[in-house]
């Protein structure tokens, strides 16, 4: 019996199966093309009247802007399939992003510290044969998303929402004053549609009409108590040059009950890629060494494994009026990141406000919601940092190309202060920030740049040069437009809703909401 099948039948359910079947959904991804529901229809005839404002489907992440909507005043309905309850294994942000529930109002200050789990500083981020730093307060606190999530539910509840759980969405069509939703319940009627069931949502199927994604991160990993030392955690960190044309980064960090560590790589969707059982197999062999602890010392509480899709057409702007994708539906998330939560705090109020003036001003045309879903150049950008991690599958690199070249961009980052690497490493690119490591590691490491242009080719660096010099001008834009948003208090409140979608664009673009 290989590892991986003796430590995953010793856990509570059957865990070995959930990977064959995940492993399922990833074969098929790479082999076939994929099957492309007709769960959105559209229709002429209008409806009599809408039973709801919003109808979110989804709740895990969905009740973030579903509570704050319903606090606004709006009457809100949340479908989930199951219970809406959050998984075991904590979500990881920094706490600055977190005070954005304190500051909206969502949470006290002491609710928020009673679903805190875990915290700890500092933090390394570390590449085979190069450099080593550490780095305090990012990505430092650990969430339970049990206690988060019944939070804002029991929120959610108090201000009037309605919650159906074990209730899955079946379909919806669209007509033109509202949506209709065919659930394994009852139909619901409802003025606007909102997507959050993930990457893997029959709305983002059929929007993306089967394409496969450009790129993709695996992840595989444990949570465990046993370790001797649980005191720091890694960010990002490799000990091994590339094999299997892969790289592979591991991720790790004190959990409430234990050590939780991750494995990931970047790669693309051909068919000759590992499958997640593989992935788990490497996992478990270089565990011991990454953490210096045998695994006979280690009591596995859970293990973890997925994939994550990632597609250059992001955020995804799909073809229907009434219908928004938030969260991992939308793609909102740059390729870099494999968890749609802090992508989603980042958001939640660019999101909220957005709604909020797109229903009262009745905004909920395909063009108007499509304001919601801009082009951020930002996340563009992070398409060519994403290739630089990865190997094609039949690129023949330098066996310690990506930590080379990784090590000489931090180094860069790290001799340039807090200011342009904590943006980084919480995946927010900045313009300034993004040219003076550039610009560092061209001067002092030029033997590192030239490599990248065979990797990654050609046209993608043309595209990302497009795309790099857009967030310049997104950052000036940025500058510039906030004067102006006190002189918009005399439009109507469609003017209204569009222009402040525009300044949006342009500060979410450049990162700024960040600073």
């Amino acid at each position: 019996m290989k590892t991986t099948e003796q430590i995953l039948s010793q856990l509570p359910g059957d865990v070995l199966s959930g990977l064959r079947k995940a492993d399922q959904i990833w074969h098929q991804l790479r082999h076939q093309p994929n099957p492309i529901p007709r769960s959105i229809e559209t229709h002429s005839d209008p409806i009599s009247s809408s039973e709801f404002d919003v109808i979110i489907c989804g709740g895990t992440l969905g009740i973030l802007l579903a509570t704050g909507l319903q606090q606004n005043g709006f009457k809100v309905a949340v479908l989930e399939k199951g219970k809406l309850r959050g998984r075991e294994q904590e979500w990881n942000i920094s706490r600055q992003e977190l005070l954005d529930l304190v500051e909206m109002g969502l949470l006290t200050e002491a609710e928020l510290e009673s679903a805190i789990a875990s915290s700890y500083n500092p933090a390394r981020v570390a590449f085979h044969q190069g450099i080593e730093l550490w780095v305090r307060d990012v990505l430092n606190i650990g969430v339970d998303p049990v206690i988060l999530l019944d939070l804002l539910k029991n929120k959610f509840l108090n201000y009037g929402g309605t919650l159906l759980e074990k209730t899955a969405f079946l379909g919806a069509n669209i007509h033109p004053n509202g949506v209709t939703l065919k659930t394994d319940g009852k139909p619901l009627t409802t003025r606007l549609l909102v997507d959050a069931m993930g990457h893997f949502s029959p709305i983002v199927k059929q929007a993306r009409k089967g394409e496969k994604p450009e790129g993709t991160c695996i992840v595989v990993g444990s949570c465990a108590a046993g370790y001797p030392h649980n005191e720091t955690g890694d960010l990002l960190a490799s000990f091994t040059p590339i094999q299997n044309q892969c790289q592979y980064f591991w991720e790790a960090f004190p959990a409430k009950d234990g050590r939780t560590t991750y494995l990931f790589s970047y790669l693309d969707a051909e068919p000759d890629r590992p499958s997640l059982e593989f992935f788990m197999d490497e996992y478990f062999r270089l565990l011991p060494e990454y953490q210096q602890v045998e695994l006979s010392q280690l009591d596995f509480k859970r293990v973890l494994f997925g994939f994550f899709p990632a597609y250059r057409k992001s955020p995804l702007r799909v073809p229907w009026s009434r219908v928004l994708p938030i969260g991992d539906s939308s793609g909102i998330q740059s390729p870099v990141s494999f968890g749609g939560f802090g992508a989603m705090i980042r958001h939640r109020s660019r999101l909220t406000t957005g709604v909020t003036e797109a229903l009262n001003a009745d905004a909920l045309s395909q063009t108007d919601l499509a304001l919601l879903q801009p082009y951020q150049p930002n996340i563009s950008v992070t398409w060519l940092f994403q290739r630089t991690m990865s190997v094609g599958i039949n690129q023949n690199l330098s066996s310690n190309q990506i930590n080379e070249l990784l090590s000489g961009v931090f180094t860069a980052m790290n001799e340039l202060g807090d200011d342009v690497l904590k943006p980084f490493l919480q995946d927010v690119v900045q313009f300034s920030g993004l040219s003076q490591t550039l610009a560092l590691t061209a001067v002092k490491r030029p033997d590192l740049v030239l490599p990248v242009i065979p990797q990654v080719g050609i046209p993608p660096l043309l595209d990302w040069l497009v795309h790099y010099l857009n967030l310049g001008l997104y950052s000036g834009l940025s500058e510039v437009s906030q004067p102006l948003l006190p002189t918009l208090k005399n439009l109507s409140p469609e003017q209204r809703y569009r222009l402040h979608r525009l300044v949006e664009a342009w500060q979410y673009g450049c990162g700024k909401d960040a600073n």
